[in-house]
């Protein structure tokens, strides 16, 4: 009987979960179940929906170890009792943008202050850093931060509830979600508990008494599985931020960049040196095996689509036919699709704008063209900020759900002006979780060497004048904003 691992996905819309060969990779089954909707979710909703997945995934009693990839930035509040204090706050909630600012301004604001944080933790403060909520929780809801006795992630949080602890000492973490927190130094791998005061307004000593989650190695084991569930046997690893465990999931080394389109999008690349980046385009945080993930990160992803399917009265195939339909530049007309804010660049209370709408482009074919190429250049804007920094750039894999649209993969290139890869549709967050597990009861100095993914390269004519296009009316919102 092969010996069988467990890959968790939490992220923002569902729990997935991967039972895998230990060995080989192969997969054996797979379950998953939904979370609620909105960017202010209790995590108690997240822990019905792991249970559900397990159980639909057909248990966890053969399975010899697991570990967890999960949305990053998200504050769980924890009191000494080890109760949540409050709904958590996920990475796309915007209320703490003024936060964000203030905490650039008490280090000298603006090129100034955000250097400072950059040399400080390897990041920029924005709404969706963890540093943030926190301060947003200060000023707005000062008695429940008085209640505050530890602070954990998502991903933190589901693997301590996955060891059945009620103990807050027990709490880990890794460095690819501490490095998300925006109070951990990612290139010296350590807390800066002073951050951590000026967030919650308190002295550092107080601050220091709050519990954060150990920060575990990338193959540590972080404890058992719940002996009163049956789980006694289960090694826990110490998990990962998704974009993290995607990259162990596709098995990414240095020049490898991965655009991950899901709820945000997402451009992140291995670096073997930590990234810092004062304009805050690019974010530096660690990966999953001890080396580091700068991270280009925008708001806006396959949710784009969505509005523009629901608006189009289409479904996704059939809104990637329209695109497909259009000419490139879609007759003039350019989204710049920042929904619901945006985070690169830094414009949290921006909203989206078709610019350029004439009668020549006011037909389903050039809105559908213009909202997949809206999409695909504010990730090469993410893109060309990443090389601008210096990394390495020899491969680009698309992944995410809207990497299944045909308009997406067969624009991409244009965009991009480079080729693109293709995997075949997959749970990479879970997978590379799943590698983790099995790194971890393997005890080596390396992860395993799976080789479970099947891709395809795809081609196309650049079209520098999309993305020049798009640039100039990307400024108009930026100068609005």
């Amino acid at each position: 009987m092969p010996t069988l691992v467990a890959g968790i996905d939490s992220s923002t819309q569902s729990c997935k979960v991967v039972i895998r060969d230990a060995d080989t990779g192969e997969l054996v089954r797979t379950g998953s179940a939904k979370h609620p909707e909105g960017t202010e979710v209790a995590p108690a909703a997240w822990w019905d929906a792991l249970l559900e997945a397990i159980t639909a995934a057909g248990g966890l009693d053969d399975v010899a170890a697991a570990s967890i990839g999960g949305q990053q930035h998200g504050m769980v509040a924890l009191d000494a009792q080890g109760s949540v204090i409050r709904d958590a706050l996920l990475w796309n909630d915007t209320r703490s943008a003024d936060a964000a600012d203030a905490l650039i301004r008490e280090y000298g604001g603006g090129s100034e202050g955000a250097g400072a944080w950059t040399a400080m933790t390897g990041s920029v403060p924005v709404a969706s850093l963890t540093v943030t909520k926190l301060r947003w929780l200060a000023d707005a809801e000062p008695r429940n931060a008085e209640r505050v006795a530890a602070v954990a992630l998502p991903h933190d949080w589901l693997t301590w509830k996955l060891s059945g602890s009620t103990e807050l000492s027990d709490l880990a973490t890794d460095r690819s979600d501490a490095s998300g927190t925006g109070y951990f130094d990612t290139a010296a791998g350590s807390y800066r508990f002073d951050l951590l005061a000026r967030a919650l307004r308190i002295t550092e000593d107080a601050a220091r008494r709050i519990i954060l989650p150990r920060v575990a190695g990338p193959a540590e084991q972080v404890g058992t599985g719940d002996a009163a569930r049956g789980w006694g046997h289960l090694l826990l690893g110490p998990g990962a931020g998704d974009n993290a465990a995607a990259a162990l999931g596709l098995g990414m080394s240095t020049g490898d960049v991965a655009i991950s389109i899901g709820t945000s999008g997402v451009v992140s690349a291995v670096s073997p040196k930590p990234i810092q980046d004062p304009s805050g385009m690019v974010t530096g945080f660690a990966d999953a095996t001890g080396e580091f993930l700068p991270l280009a990160v925008t708001l806006n992803g396959s949710r784009v689509l969505d509005g523009a399917a629901k608006m189009l009265g289409v479904d996704h195939a059939g809104l990637a036919e329209l695109a497909l339909a259009a000419e490139p530049g879609a007759n003039g007309l350019t989204l710049v699709p920042y929904l619901e804010g945006e985070r690169t660049p830094n414009l949290p209370h921006a909203t989206g704008s078709f610019i350029g709408l004439t009668r020549a482009s006011m037909n389903p074919r050039d809105v559908a063209r213009a909202a997949v190429e809206g999409l695909l250049c504010g990730l090469a804007d993410g893109l060309e900020a990443m090389t601008s920094q210096g990394v390495p750039v020899e491969s680009i894999t698309l992944i995410g759900g809207a990497a299944r649209s045909a308009a997406v993969q067969q624009i991409a290139p244009a965009i991009l002006g480079r080729e693109v890869t293709v995997p075949a549709p997959g749970e990479y967050v879970a997978d590379g979780a799943a590698r983790q597990a099995a790194w971890v009861l393997s005890g080596s100095a390396t992860p395993p060497a799976w080789s479970t993914v099947q891709t395809q390269t795809i081609t196309g004519t650049p079209t520098p004048q999309v993305r020049e296009a798009y640039a100039a009316r990307r400024e108009l919102i930026a100068a609005r904003d």
